[in-house]
């Protein structure tokens, strides 16, 4: 699994592929809005309680203790002066972005990118209230679609496309229509996803069409709560789903305790360490942002990996490792395979053992053009210059082995060989190609001839 940044998180390779395919959606929660200086959950109820100039009740601050944000809001708006529409004017004011912040909403515009198919179509999810995508996006063209509950759209791949708010959009103005439906308080997500259903909706018929990659949340935050709870009720009546990811986060020592967490949700983490007692998330920002970047760059993003890091050896064989995770996954592209084999000085033969070390799985296949089937194949394990072929009854394509091949090589492999060639001087690629079985493919023997 590849890394974007050295401390980030690790980004599973099938997550990597089916983005690019077009089949993910973000789904954004109050942590992507803090380089705007905007609050989580926990900190917009402080912030409106000093807005408003009040203090917690004593029910208020049980509800608060346990993390039940919004219940603590409905109470609030219960016994406020002004009820609903008090708070929630507050609330606009409390979910200002800090615009001239440096990289303010460099995370929103690399989702937007990552969002992006290669059609142009955007496709993502935000549980936030405030304008950030909804400005970044009058910049597209053709504009894109936002969609704020309730006014919902049926999100299948041939019907929707957009930006949607699922918990509802502040007004450019104060209007009272508009805030009402925003979800805030524990009545409003009672609304949404238990009586009348809509967000559930929403949110399972999402999940039953595409991957979904939730970012900016804690796992204790109440609206993924919500969420994971509808989802949950689709599971009891047999309803089979993607795998979901999330980005979390954990204190040194505490990796375990979160990965066991996350996985109680429902859903594969992506972790990366955050320092005691910090908000300090660049690591999830930096990876998006460069995640986003080589996405944009297509092929040429990947041959920059490969420039970045093929020149020395790597200091393990590990898909583990930060270099050979990166280069790995970006020599799946064929031009990224080509510029490998042309790049001076020549790649060294070291990289040899990671590129033949059966460190792929079932999981990967479709990365190398090869359809799984649907049942998990556990015991399936191939590397990079001997696996499946896209086909269900072929061969394995090899470099060497030790019978005779005459399977198609695809265009990564025949790279590969290239590279080799540069090597023919060194008595270690003998050896290697020997314990192979010694009996070299006819495209990689014509190579030599050649």
């Amino acid at each position: 699994m590849p890394r974007f940044v050295s401390n980030g998180p690790d980004i599973p390779e099938d997550l990597l592929w089916k983005q690019e395919e077009g089949h993910v959606v973000f789904f954004c929660g109050a942590g992507i809005s803090y380089p705007a200086v905007l609050p989580s959950f926990k900190g917009l109820v402080e912030q409106l309680y000093a807005s408003l100039g009040t203090t917690r009740k004593p029910i208020e601050e049980e509800a608060f203790a346990r993390e039940q944000y919004d219940a603590t809001l409905d109470l609030l708006e219960h016994r406020y002066p002004g009820g609903r529409l008090a708070v929630r004017t507050a609330l606009a004011k409390v979910l200002e972005p800090n615009w001239k912040k440096k990289d303010a909403t460099t995370t929103h515009a690399s989702l937007l990118q990552l969002a992006t198919d290669r059609k142009n179509t955007i496709r993502l999810v935000t549980t936030n209230f405030d304008r950030i995508f909804h400005r970044l996006m009058k910049r597209s063209k053709p504009p894109t679609p936002c969609f704020a509950a309730p006014l919902l759209p049926i999100p299948k791949p041939t019907r929707w496309h957009g930006v949607v708010h699922l918990h509802g959009l502040l007004p450019d103005r104060t209007d009272e229509i508009e805030l009402n439906r925003l979800v805030l308080t524990s009545g409003d997500f009672g609304l949404a996803y238990l009586t009348e259903r809509w967000a559930a909706r929403f949110v399972s018929e999402l999940f039953r069409y595409y991957t979904v990659c939730f970012v900016g949340y804690s796992i204790n935050d109440p609206v993924l709560r919500y969420m994971m709870d509808a989802l949950a009720v689709d599971k009891m009546l047999g309803e089979q789903r993607p795998e979901a990811y999330a980005f979390g986060y954990f204190e040194k020592g505490k990796q375990d305790q979160a990965m066991l967490q996350w996985k109680a949700k429902g859903v594969t983490p992506l972790l990366y360490e955050v320092p005691a007692g910090s908000q300090d998330h660049f690591a999830l920002h930096r990876t998006l942002k460069e995640w986003a970047d080589t996405y944009r760059d297509g092929t040429h993003g990947k041959e920059m990996i490969v420039t970045q890091h093929a020149s020395t050896p790597p200091l393990t064989s590990s898909r583990l490792d930060y270099a050979v995770g990166r280069t790995l996954w970006a020599l799946t592209d064929g031009l990224a395979a080509k510029h490998f084999a042309d790049l001076n000085p020549v790649p060294p033969l070291e990289w040899l053992e990671p590129l033949s070390q059966d460190q792929f799985g079932h999981e990967d296949l479709l990365r190398f053009g090869v359809t799984p089937k649907p049942e998990n194949d556990n015991k399936l394990a191939f590397s990079f210059v001997r696996r499946p072929s896209p086909y269900t009854l072929a061969p394995r394509m090899s470099l060497a082995d030790i019978g005779a091949s005459a399977s198609p090589w695809d265009e990564v492999m025949f790279h590969l060989g290239r590279w080799l060639i540069r090597h023919l001087n060194d008595p270690k690629l003998l050896l290697w190609l020997a314990k192979q079985g010694g009996q070299l493919h006819n495209h990689f023997a014509g190579q030599i001839q050649q």
